[in-house]
């Protein structure tokens, strides 16, 4: 008789990413192959974790060996594929519990996740490969710095985001000189620390990767067209964005953008499936907004969207990442 594996899909985490978490842990629920896989969905918080058994039943998961039981029989997962926004999935927490314990997971490891989960380190670092990013300034908690300061070093618009933040929560575009003090303090709300970027104009473009034995995928790239000021969470997930997959650019910058997403996810030791965002200048320069290691995978995210534009079963797709992590055992 054939053993299903049991699968955790790993949701909720400590920040205002929670209920896209939540999205995307059902839309995984949809994808993943339920002919092989016995399927869980595993609620983080910090004060409990818990296993859905059914629609009204949820039980304690026993962190000593990420296992539960139900009608008196012990479960243990063997695989943890990881949808958490934010902390603890997204920074390398989540991932070190798991290395301990033994057990496989869908993402990135502890140091490209707490590389990654850090936009300015991440960008800092990716900088030295030679990726174009935006000017920027990073604050922490507490630090004091004149906003003329940053006009000065950065012009205007800038945008003020957390650095460690996600779906544009605590994200604002200013505009002006007087704006920048109330944005610092809203983005000091989803986080410990801020990152004010200088505004890059241009067209928005996204691309996902994945690569498995060493086989890359890089999928067709999304081009990001918002009705909104920005890419804000209401364009992300409410609809008032338009999504264009294949994005309307040449071959060529095409070409290029698939090829420096391959490398950044060499760069990183990216593990599963990585989002690039990127900006194209009005003259053809590509510069990088940000890396994804635990994208969106609503039915409506990039992710998704790419998989299908590529010709390929996301069914597929992600038994090939769950299976390549019991094949490189």
């Amino acid at each position: 008789m054939h053993y299903k594996k049991n699968i955790a899909i790993v949701a909720g985490g400590y920040s205002s990413e929670s209920v896209v978490s939540l999205k995307s842990a059902q839309g995984i629920r949809s994808f993943i192959d339920k002919e092989k896989y016995n399927l869980y969905i595993v609620w983080i918080t910090k004060d409990r974790w818990t296993v859905q058994i059914s629609d009204k039943t949820e039980v304690e998961i026993d962190k000593n060996d990420f296992s539960f039981v139900a009608e008196d029989k012990k479960i243990c997962f063997d695989f943890a594929y990881i949808t958490i926004h934010g902390t603890p999935g997204e920074n390398g927490l989540l991932q070190g519990y798991l290395d301990m314990i033994g057990v496989p997971y869908s993402c990135c490891g502890v140091l490209a996740a707490s590389l990654t989960f850090s936009k300015y380190f991440c960008n800092q670092y990716l900088k030295n490969f030679g990726v174009k990013i935006a000017s920027s300034v990073y604050l922490k908690r507490g630090e004091i710095v004149e906003p003329e300061e940053i006009v000065e070093r950065l012009g205007l618009p800038v945008f003020v985001k957390p650095n460690d933040g996600g779906s544009s929560f605590g994200t604002t575009k200013v505009l002006a000189v007087e704006q920048l003090p109330p944005a610092i303090e809203m983005a000091l709300k989803e986080g410990e620390d801020v990152l004010i970027e200088s505004f890059m104009p241009g067209t928005e473009v996204t691309c996902g990767c994945y690569k498995v034995k060493g086989k890359p995928v890089v999928f067709p790239i999304t081009e990001v067209v918002s009705k909104n000021d920005f890419f804000d969470y209401n364009a992300k997930y409410n609809m008032e964005s338009d999504e264009i997959t294949p994005a309307r650019i040449s071959d060529a910058l095409t070409g290029e953008i698939q090829s420096l997403t391959s490398r950044i996810y060499d760069w990183l030791g990216a593990k599963g499936i990585i989002r690039v965002d990127y900006i194209i200048s009005p003259k053809g320069e590509v510069r990088m907004l940000e890396v994804n290691t635990t994208p969106g995978m609503t039915t409506t995210s990039f992710i998704p969207q790419q998989v299908r534009a590529a010709g390929l079963d996301i069914r597929e797709v992600l038994t090939e990442i769950i299976e390549n992590e019991f094949n490189t055992k």
